[in-house]
């Protein structure tokens, strides 16, 4: 059984295992690398994408949870100006290795969503682990994105 959903603005049919994990598919079968894989376990934050909107998991996701359902990536995060949150991680220097940056821009893009005008509180509530620990700049980040995009 096939299944049908769409990545990045684009409509896949994907043939295989249905249960495989959605990282696994991005990675391998649609060549879509910026998602990470980390731990492999649902805890670091490496491999979140955004499925309609809302941060995820994608190595505890199997491909059948995303049918009909719209995924974004870090690589279709952009449109042709970068998404006010990628802005704010280069304007904050956030990355030192930038393993977990894909993962922990798109949990701010969901939490931002959810939360226009989020307290630190709210900002802690993003999971994602960084091994480098720029939390101070990945937290002043969110609140530089989150006051661009109420402008």
């Amino acid at each position: 059984m096939n299944t049908r959903f769409i990545v990045n603005g684009v409509e896949r049919d994907f043939a295989g295992d249905s249960e495989m994990p959605l990282l696994w598919y991005l990675r391998d079968h649609a060549r879509l690398t910026g998602t990470k894989f980390g731990c492999g376990s649902g805890i670091c934050g490496a491999c979140t994408v955004l499925v309609e909107g809302k941060a995820q998991r994608s190595c505890m996701l199997p491909v059948a949870a995303v049918a009909g359902r719209s995924v974004t990536t870090i690589e279709g995060l952009a449109g042709p100006e970068l998404h006010p949150v990628q802005q704010a991680w280069l304007e904050e220097d956030v990355a030192q290795c930038g393993y977990c940056q894909a993962g922990q821009i798109l949990a701010a893009v969901a939490l931002l969503k959810r939360n226009p005008e989020p307290g630190p509180d709210d900002v802690e509530s993003i999971t994602n682990l960084c091994r480098c620990g720029t939390y101070v700049r990945i937290r002043r980040a969110i609140a530089r994105a989150a006051r661009e995009m109420r402008r």
